[in-house]
Parts: structure tokens; C-alpha cells; sequence
């Protein structure tokens, strides 16, 4: 069936991603009915090539959005639905070609808005602010905020209704009972939305291939207290800048064994700075000035730094190479890694885990031991059969995922009674109403790179 020219009419329902379907970032979504679009997150990914065949690294990355730019006419608005760089990272770069209204929360506002001004474009982007459990019409679509659990404050699905059907989009996510940062996971919501009826879940698909349920948040605390009390040396983690509540939690622990707190990496130290405007910075836990770490005795230092992904402008990186300038570290001093490897960055962080161990750094990652250092902010499988036992959509369309992931998500959900399930990649149309049905490469798509340094 020829879809004519890609305008949604009256009955229609769709989903197409160009971005995040088939790989683990660059998250772009749009959602069509009834003559528009509403696009869900517009994110980046970092030190990636174009494709196969052009092997140089761009230092910033985006999906290509070149489908809904030559159709922005159509397109009502733009929804964040948190403040991972995968997420929204690509507004500053790309929003001058959408010029269309952004809606999230607080948090991701904040973030946005200082990203915003490196651009000089601050004044010149609407950002409409809501609450957990508002809804808001944006245009044919109507979209309600509903609270999950991730690894950064405010994460939020997003329930769109139509009057075509209503579309359950998880964002990331996943069950946490103590996550630290904001209120624990709530089944009930999910539950109530069986009763209203969903006709599509557009769900996170990270760790698929892995059995059982994630870590909690809280559950990280004791083990890495007792990694940085056992030894006298110098300690620096590495995590990611966003997850606001590992930074609480090795606030305390500096506070609790005698050493200072300190962020290092542009950063860390803005999302720090972000966690104080919003509120979300214990008023008790103090951050020392990273130019204070070289004057302090060793037993004394606990720094958080930036580059947990191998990147080679981070403050990890340059710690290995002895060109921090506010910092050097000697042998014996200790290095964990408080974070996962994200699929694509082996290479990367193994080159920095090798210069490390080269200067004599007693380097721990989160992979290579027991202790559960690191949580991961994604739903596990035993986490991914509840979502559907409690939304029980109609239709299961995997996503944020490399192929791998959303083909085993998808028999997941077919063995837990949904009736269609689709296995697609970027530039498929997920059609959902009137007939369910995925047409594959109906949009080409691609990257395009936003930012190069041949540093």
C-alpha cells in the first residue's frame, strides 16, 4: 500500500523513528496523526563515524532529519522526555530547521536552556514547562506525563492519545524501589492504562538481553563506600555527568569517609550546578573547587570525573595522560569506573584503561567485579514481562536497542500474549491504526555529523 506522501489522515496512527531504532542513541521519534507530527526527543551520540565506509570520528553526531524538516509544516511540537544528551542533545544544533515549541519538565529545561546559550539561541526557543501527570494538547495530539525511574531526575513516559488510539512511548526506564533521586517506581499507573486501553508500547530496549531485574540506584552505595575507605590513596570515579543521583551518593560517601567532594569536567560541574538550581543538591553535602585537589593530602581526595566512555577531551583522559592541570595523580592511586560500556566504545575505553594501568593506577570497572558499583538506568528482562503484564498494549514495538536487542524484546512480548509485535529499524513505518502493520525503509535515514575536531 503506497502511504501518499507521508501525511497521516484522520484514521491513521503512526510511528517512525529516525533515530535510536537499530542502535543505542541519537533518539528521534515521531508520532503522526491526522495530518501531523509530534516529535518525541531529539538526542546526539559522541566520537561516532557517518557509516561503515567513512571511518573518521565526528565529535558530535545526530540522527538526519531530513524527512521531518521538509515536512516541519506538519510538525506540531517537540517533547523531551528527559536530559540524557541521547535525548536532546541535538536541539541546539537542529531546532533553527524544526522552529517548533518544546514541551518537558524542570530539570530537562534547565539543561536545555544553558545549552541553549551557548547557541545564542535562549530567546529565541519556546520551552513550555509541565508537571508529573499533566497533559497537554499539542495540537491533534494529547500527551500526559507519566513518572518512571531512570538515572536522572524527572524521567517520564509519555501517554499520546488520539483519536485513532492511544500510544504508550516508555522513553528510558525502569523499576526501582530506593532510587535515590525522586520518588520510587509505581505500578499503578501502568496498571490503569490496561484499563483504558493502549494501542501501542513504544519501549526502551537497553538491556533485553539480560536476564532478571536491573540494579537498584541505592544498592550501589555500600559498594563503592567500601571501595574508597579501604585505601589511603587518591580516589577518582568516573560515572556519568547526568546521573545526578551517583553524584549525591559519592557526595555522601566523601562526607562520611573524610575526603572532599569534587566534580571535574565542564560537565559534571554544570550538572551539578543544575542539581542546586533545581533543588535537587542536598544542602548538606559540600563541593570542593577542583583547584583545591592538588594541595590536599591524598587520603582526602574523592574526585568525580568525565570521561567514563574513553573520550579523549575528558578529564579521565587527560588524568592519564598526566595533563590535568589542577590534578596529577601517582601510583597506587585508585580509578573506578562507575558505569557501563556502551556498546561501539570497547576500543575507546580500553586504550584508557591500558594508559591507566600504565602510570600504575589501580584501576577497578564495573564489569570486572561482583560488586554492583554501577546500575544501569534500563529495565531488565523480569522488568520488560511486567511493564506488558500491567499496560498490556496491543501492539509491542521494540526500540533503543541495536538489532540484537529489539529482536529478542520482540519474541519477549510475543510470549507474553501481545498480539503484534514489530522488529524494525530507523526509517520503518510502524502503521498502528487503522491495521497494524510495519512498511520496512519508507523514510531513508542516515547520520549527519554536528560537531568535528581533528584534535
Amino acid at each position: 500500500m503506497l502511504i501518499n506522501y507521508l501525511i497521516p489522515g484522520p484514521r491513521d496512527l503512526w510511528f517512525l523513528p529516525l533515530g535510536g531504532t537499530g542502535e543505542i542513541g541519537m533518539n528521534l521519534n515521531l508520532f503522526g496523526h491526522a495530518g501531523q507530527w509530534l516529535m518525541v526527543d531529539c538526542g546526539v551520540t559522541f566520537q561516532e563515524p557517518l557509516n561503515t565506509q567513512n571511518p573518521t570520528l565526528f565529535d558530535v553526531v545526530s540522527a538526519d532529519p531530513k524527512f521531518i524538516v521538509e515536512h516541519k509544516e506538519h510538525l506540531a511540537g517537540i517533547v523531551i522526555t528527559h536530559a540524557h544528551e541521547d535525548h536532546l542533545g541535538a536541539i541546539p544544533y537542529l531546532w533553527q530547521r524544526f522552529q517548533a515549541p518544546i514541551y518537558t519538565t524542570a530539570f530537562t529545561a534547565e539543561v536545555l536552556r544553558r545549552k541553549l546559550q551557548q547557541f545564542n539561541l535562549l530567546d529565541q526557543v519556546p520551552i513550555i514547562e509541565v508537571n508529573t501527570g499533566d497533559t497537554q494538547n499539542i495540537g491533534v495530539f494529547s500527551v500526559q506525563w507519566l513518572a518512571t525511574t531512570h538515572s536522572i531526575p524527572e524521567p517520564h513516559g509519555l501517554v499520546i492519545r488520539t483519536p485513532a488510539g492511544a500510544i504508550f512511548h516508555t522513553a528510558d526506564w525502569k523499576i526501582d524501589a530506593n532510587p535515590v533521586l525522586g520518588k520510587k517506581f509505581q505500578s499503578r499507573p501502568f496498571e490503569r492504562m490496561a484499563e483504558q486501553g493502549i494501542s501501542a508500547m513504544v519501549c526502551d530496549s537497553t538491556n533485553a538481553l539480560k536476564p532478571g531485574y536491573s540494579t537498584s540506584e541505592a544498592a550501589v552505595y555500600p559498594e563503592l563506600k567500601k571501595l574508597i575507605s579501604e585505601t589511603r590513596n587518591r580516589v577518582v570515579v568516573s560515572c556519568f555527568s547526568s546521573n545526578i543521583a551517583r553524584l549525591i551518593t559519592l557526595g555522601r560517601i566523601a562526607k562520611e569517609t573524610g575526603r572532599y567532594f569534587s566534580p571535574i569536567g565542564r560537565s559534571l560541574q554544570n550538572m551539578v550546578s543544575i542539581a542546586r538550581t533545581t533543588g535537587y543538591w542536598p544542602a548538606d553535602i559540600p563541593v570542593a573547587d577542583q583547584r583545591h585537589l592538588g594541595y590536599l593530602p591524598a587520603e582526602e581526595v574523592l574526585a568525580v570525573a568525565t570521561g567514563s566512555q574513553g573520550e579523549p577531551r575528558a578529564a579521565l583522559r587527560r588524568l592519564a595522560n598526566d595533563g590535568f592541570r589542577d590534578l596529577q595523580l601517582e601510583k597506587g592511586d585508585r580509578v573506578i569506573f562507575s558505569s557501563m560500556i556502551i556498546p561501539g566504545n570497547e576500543d575507546a575505553i580500553a586504550a584508557l584503561v591500558r594508559a591507566l594501568k600504565a602510570r600504575g593506577f589501580n584501576v577497578i570497572q564495573a564489569h570486572e567485579t561482583a560488586r554492583p558499583i554501577h546500575a544501569s538506568g534500563h529495565p531488565c528482562q523480569e522488568e520488560l514481562k511486567l511493564l506488558y503484564d500491567w499496560v498490556q498494549p496491543k501492539i509491542a514495538i521494540p526500540t533503543h536497542g541495536e538489532p540484537e536487542h529489539l529482536d529478542f524484546h520482540q519474541k519477549l512480548a510475543s510470549e507474553r500474549g501481545i498480539e503484534f509485535s514489530f522488529s524494525g529499524r530507523n526509517g520503518d513505518l510502524y502503521v498502528i491504526a487503522p491495521e497494524p502493520r510495519l512498511q520496512k525503509n519508507v523514510v531513508k535515514t542516515g547520520r549527519i555529523p554536528l560537531q568535528f575536531s581533528a584534535n
